[in-house]
């Protein structure tokens, strides 16, 4: 069968979670990803991909979100998703000249909203969609806007054919066709064998933004060494190490850290739970993030505190209760990557009848070869901005690190 797999673009989970099942279905199916921003650097270097349009936040000066800004700059392509414009209209003519037959989407609105207009099946295979098509715990403090986001997300996206959610917890389905699995835990996750080690390992998913001067000057005051991932810097600096964008090295070092402090991302909670590591969640000022850390604190893995927020008393209090929390993670770890594999399968089947045999490898290898030398080259010539002026006068200097 030939599908079209649209990936959220904004950060790097959706393509990590996209990336646990391609190929299970790549070895039955014809599959072509559409992806934009962070997505598209993921996986276009891996697999046959097209780059779509893509929106996501926009920051301040101050680390949070720019609502001003994220509202101009995400002007244009949204007018185009809504109005059919020409990137929706190119990727309508994409999807019919490729003889698409089916559209799974992990929260990519384009996808989306041409299989809607094509009438092409599509299944909906995403976290997000646990707000939308299912009944979380949701704390008083965030269910109001819990009930805004689910609006805003069945709105943008949808009602599609099938639902299947990934999540690190439970929640009750009120569709008959929505089924809960626990997190896609990628192939290098499972072959870690995890240790207490004696770093901190610190994630930001836009850390160019994220990693402001008193998260610095927070990690500093540490007793322990740090190692941070998800800025653009490179290199050593008293007791942090600024890591290198990396997938095996990152996955190295969740696997032998001594604890987690991340922003508040469904696939990472995952996998920090399968290798037993306790988490300080500093969610970005997003509805599913602040859910996410309130299911780890309400979960007992860990803790979570506003980014604005973050002392070192905090990342005390947090280490303080560390056994704790790890011991608990046991009862929430999973791997949910077999049964969503099998689920969807069961959707494929439901919705477009018998399978068809794939096209012959060397036309397949042929047609997308261009695409990926093109991907390779477009991830190589990435460039980030000089680090800001309070880093300036780190005790090590630091460099700029080249995307992966």
């Amino acid at each position: 069968m030939r599908i079209a797999y649209g990936v959220m673009g904004y950060g790097r989970g959706h393509a990590m979670r996209t990336m646990s099942v391609l190929p299970a279905l790549m070895a039955e199916h014809e599959v072509t990803v559409y992806a934009g921003g962070d997505a598209f650097d993921v996986l276009a270097p891996l697999f046959p991909t097209v780059r779509i349009p893509t929106i996501g936040y926009r920051y301040n000066n101050r680390g949070g979100h720019s609502v001003p800004r994220t509202v101009r700059e995400n002007l244009a392509p949204m007018a185009d998703l809504l109005l059919r414009g020409p990137g929706t209209d190119a990727l309508e003519r994409e999807l019919t000249s490729r003889g698409t037959e089916l559209i799974i989407s992990d929260s990519e609105a384009w996808t989306h909203r041409a299989a809607q207009r094509l009438g092409i099946p599509r299944i909906s295979f995403d976290h997000v969609g646990i707000i939308a098509w299912c009944r979380p715990h949701f704390p008083t403090d965030l269910w109001l806007a819990g009930q805004r986001d689910a609006w805003g997300y069945r709105t943008l996206m949808g009602e599609p054919d099938r639902v299947l959610i990934s999540s690190f917890y439970p929640a009750e389905p009120y569709r008959d066709d929505a089924r809960i699995v626990g997190p896609m835990l990628r192939d290098v996750v499972k072959a870690q064998k995890p240790a207490r080690g004696d770093f901190l390992l610190v994630y930001f998913n836009k850390g160019m933004h994220q990693y402001r001067a008193h998260v610095d000057r927070t990690l500093r005051l540490l007793e322990m060494p740090v190692k941070v991932y998800g800025t653009p810097w490179e290199g050593s600096s008293e007791n942090i190490e600024f890591c290198a964008p990396s997938n095996e090295w990152f996955v190295r070092d969740l696997a032998q850290c001594r604890a987690v402090l991340s922003t508040a991302g469904n696939q990472l909670i995952g996998e920090a739970l399968h290798l037993g590591k306790p988490l300080l969640a500093v969610p970005e000022d997003a509805f599913e993030q602040r859910l996410n850390a309130a299911m780890v604190e309400r979960m007992g893995v860990g803790m979570r505190v506003g980014a604005s927020a973050l002392t070192p008393s905090h990342v005390d209090r947090f280490l303080s209760q560390e056994d704790a929390f790890a011991a608990r993670t046991a009862e929430y770890a999973g791997d949910g990557r077999i049964e969503a594999v099998a689920t969807l399968d069961r959707y494929i089947d439901e919705l477009g009848g018998a399978r068809q045999p794939r096209r012959r490898p060397g036309r397949s290898a042929a047609r997308r070869a261009p695409r990926d030398r093109a991907a390779r080259s477009h991830a190589s010539t990435f460039t980030l901005r000089s680090c800001p002026e309070w880093m300036a006068s780190a005790a090590t200097p630091l460099r700029r690190s080249a995307a992966t």
